[in-house]
């Protein structure tokens, strides 16, 4: 005589004590608490100290927006001429020079935060007030990225432009067509 019921149940026990002994699911942040500041990796941390656009500039880049950190890398192949390397290399350290003590702020503020919850002495009013201060200096870290790449469009000719996209990998090699810019024909 075939049992199938008892074969069911014993097949359903074997595999709810095999689920009940299994290890939950780390949170994607393991690992993450050890971080002197919890919501910056130590790369982001380095980047926002040295005025690095992390991708904050994507918006630019990806419509066809050349940045002046890329551009000084792919000089050559752009055939910049002395006066565009010039601009270029001064727009560069324009960017910097606001970047850096933007980026420090922000990791300063950052940091504020997460010593409030780690102290427990956060409040509603603080987190409110750290929240105003943080998001205003992630603003003004992307606009100093975002405005040199809207400067560069200035430098570069729309076949520098275009060759910059396709040096870049990227697919769509529009050429914005910047107001003013002395370079397009």
């Amino acid at each position: 005589m075939h049992h199938p019921p008892l074969a069911s149940l014993v097949l359903a026990l074997s595999l709810s004590s095999t689920l009940v002994g299994a290890a939950p699911p780390l949170s994607a942040y393991a690992g993450q608490e050890e971080r002197a500041i919890k919501a910056l990796s130590a790369d982001e941390v380095r980047s926002l100290l040295s005025g690095k656009g992390m991708g904050l500039a994507r918006a630019a880049e990806l419509n066809g927006y050349a940045g002046p950190a890329h551009v000084l890398e792919l000089g050559a192949a752009l055939a910049l001429t002395p006066e565009q390397l010039a601009q270029t290399q001064a727009l560069f350290a324009a960017m910097e020079r606001k970047a850096r003590p933007l980026g420090q702020a922000l990791v300063e503020a950052e940091r504020k935060l997460d010593q409030l919850f780690a102290n427990q002495a956060i409040t509603p009013e603080l987190l409110s007030r750290s929240l105003e201060d943080i998001g205003a200096l992630q603003a003004q870290v992307r606009e100093t990225h975002l405005e040199a790449h809207l400067a560069q469009i200035q430098i570069l000719t729309p076949a520098q432009n275009k060759r910059y996209a396709a040096l870049r990998g990227y697919t769509s090699q529009g050429e914005p067509q910047a107001p003013g810019n002395p370079h397009a024909h």
